[in-house]
């Protein structure tokens, strides 16, 4: 770019300047998510240090006198030593329980979870036969988190990866900031969830609070009951053909297909008028907010 004197750039007009700067003014149009890897090497699924565990041999854990720090130090001594299932027993709603597993590995929780449950994993399946605070499944990578009541607020909080699902209700700001992944809501969920959304897919079966979808950059948010209202920039989409298998897929995957099918679903997307919101003037502005 040619270098442009102060007083050049005053003589020039709004658009000129954003030119004469290399400032964007179009429309992005998003990045495709290319494959990064190649599914023949195998060994590169898994990180090199992470224990060797076998599915088939399953123990038990009762968490009932053990601090969170011992449950989970526990929980890791168990797969180093070959344990590919492990129960826990009587979580009575610990918190930050299961986190920061990032190997393959079947972990079942008899009873429910405090706040920032199962967190920065990568890799296993994890079911919780009961409920959740907030904050479950945060920075999840890959895997699968079924919950089978229900969950508290920031239910998936920048989830990058990997299916979280709650067969219930859940609280607000369901996956602000999500990155990627799937979000399942059996039942209802609380206001501005889709929060600074930047990719991947929720599906809420039930209603939606206010400001659904609010300053979405990208993804999609498919919601089968009422929508209380949309947030800045979150615009009602056509349901296509490919959604309608798609949330047909994965519904049935979980058990939660409703009765009367995916065609009643609503499909919410990014408007992108904020994609390029530093550039507009302020009365530009005051027509997006």
């Amino acid at each position: 770019m040619a270098s442009v004197s102060d007083n050049e750039l005053n003589e020039m007009t709004q658009e000129e300047r954003v030119t004469a700067l290399g400032m964007r003014t179009d429309q992005l149009t998003g990045r495709a998510m290319a494959i990064e890897f190649n599914p023949d090497e195998e060994e590169r699924f898994e990180y090199p240090w992470a224990p060797v565990v076998d599915f088939n041999k399953r123990t038990e854990l009762d968490v009932d006198d053990m601090t969170t720090t011992e449950a989970n130090e526990k929980i890791r001594a168990l797969m180093e030593e070959g344990y590919g299932t492990i129960v826990i027993k009587n979580p009575r709603g610990k918190h930050s329980l299961g986190v920061g597993i990032l190997s393959k590995l079947n972990m079942i929780f008899e009873g429910s979870l405090g706040y920032f449950g199962i967190g920065l994993i990568d890799g296993p399946n994890v079911r919780v036969n009961g409920r959740v605070g907030w904050s479950c499944g945060e920075n999840m990578l890959a895997g699968t988190v079924i919950i089978e009541k229900n969950a508290g607020s920031t239910f998936g909080a920048a989830i990058r990866g990997g299916d979280l699902v709650c067969k219930g209700s859940v609280g607000s700001r369901t996956g602000i900031d999500q990155k990627g992944g799937t979000i399942l809501v059996g039942g209802d969920t609380g206001a501005l969830s889709g929060f600074m959304m930047q990719r991947g897919r929720m599906v809420v079966c039930g209603n939606a609070g206010k400001n659904l979808g609010d300053s979405m950059y990208d993804g999609t948010i498919f919601v089968g009951g009422e929508i209380q209202s949309c947030g800045v920039d979150a615009v009602e989409a056509e349901l296509t053909d490919l959604d309608k298998a798609w949330l047909t897929r994965k519904l049935t995957q979980y058990d939660m297909m409703p009765k009367q099918g995916v065609d009643h679903f609503t499909k919410i997307v990014a408007g992108k008028q904020l994609w390029n919101y530093d550039n507009l003037e302020a009365n530009e502005k005051k027509l997006i907010i």
